[in-house]
């Protein structure tokens, strides 16, 4: 049985460098076999996490639409853009609800998740990685796997079938993903 892999993009601008990296992430694992999903998080249209609105209303049906797509996926690969430093408020606020379930702990526990970044800058993203890494680690108790990679000038990147152009690079995500898909396999044994 193929793994169940989902890929978040951590910006949806139109031509966001972390789609175009996502995109070429799913392509590396459907060539590997997996079958894979994509999850928008601006499609989930989650508010800004606010305390009062929560008191108000409730969690946001949507944080469950998170919670249950990550429920249904062996492992999971997360690209985000670097913003100051940080990963993106799109992913940073969207788990911040599914924190806020009842379940949605128990939805990341023990979930393998691959980290990628992508950016126009020198470091492609990589202090966006750090920061991400220990708050999946930490907050939500996911096993981040340790190969991850960081795309730097990212707006040259990509070939024109939307494969990274340069062989390291296709080389090392290659290896991020058939990492994280391994450590899925283990896990389901």
């Amino acid at each position: 049985m193929s793994m169940k892999l989902l890929l978040i993009a951590g910006s949806a601008r139109n031509g966001a460098l972390s789609v175009k990296l996502r995109d070429a992430a799913r392509a590396v694992a459907d060539a590997a076999g997996a079958q894979t999903s994509v999850l928008d998080l601006r499609a989930l249209a989650l508010p800004l996490y606010d305390g009062d609105i929560e008191a108000a209303q409730g969690v946001p049906a949507a944080a469950g639409t998170l919670r249950d797509a990550i429920r249904e996926h062996d492992a999971i690969v997360i690209v985000t853009p670097e913003y100051n430093g940080f990963p993106t408020p799109l992913v940073i606020n969207a788990f911040d609800w599914l924190s806020r379930l009842k379940d949605g702990i128990a939805a990341t526990t023990d979930k393998p998740v691959a980290l990628l970044s992508s950016s126009p800058g020198a470091l492609g993203g990589l202090r966006a990685l750090n920061v991400l890494r220990q708050y999946l680690q930490m907050a939500f108790q996911m096993l981040v796997v340790p190969q991850q990679q960081a795309v730097s000038k990212a707006h040259e990147a990509f070939a024109a079938d939307g494969t990274l152009a340069d062989a390291k690079g296709a080389a090392m995500l290659t290896g991020v993903i058939n990492a994280v898909l391994k450590l899925a396999a283990q896990r389901r044994r």
